[in-house]
């Protein structure tokens, strides 16, 4: 399953990962807040976490985050994985040089760092949307 993070700034979107992600979390979760954030935005930070309920992906859910990545190359503006899981770290460091973006990977301990990083210098999300 995948989460949606709703206390990111305008610009950023932000997902956690839960149990066993499929195709259908990305078709109707991840891709329609992703659409929604590219087509609003020339640039976009992205915040994804595959926390310790993370239990893995099935292969067609790789494959839709794949086609999003590379469908939309040139407006990723950050991208933040938080993860401990070693297949998905070593994936993202073999396709690292793809993303044209700034790109980290951190430890799961450190999802703090990471969400203070993809929103630095971003106003937060009361300021964004005029609700301060």
């Amino acid at each position: 399953m995948i989460e949606i993070v709703t206390d990111l700034p305008d610009g950023v979107a932000g997902f956690v990962a839960k149990g066993r992600v499929t195709r259908k979390d990305y078709e109707d979760v991840l891709i329609p807040a992703m659409e929604t954030a590219l087509k609003a935005h020339r640039k976009v930070r992205c915040y994804y976490e595959l926390g310790p309920e993370f239990t893995g992906m099935d292969p067609a859910a790789a494959w839709e985050d794949f086609k999003l990545g590379i469908q939309h190359l040139s407006q990723w503006e950050r991208v933040a994985v938080v993860s401990d899981v070693e297949w998905v770290r070593m994936a993202l460091n073999v396709f690292r040089f793809l993303i044209p973006g700034e790109f980290r990977i951190f430890d799961a301990g450190q999802a703090t760092q990471a969400r203070q990083w993809i929103t630095e210098g971003k106003a937060p999300a009361d300021a964004a949307s005029g609700h301060v």
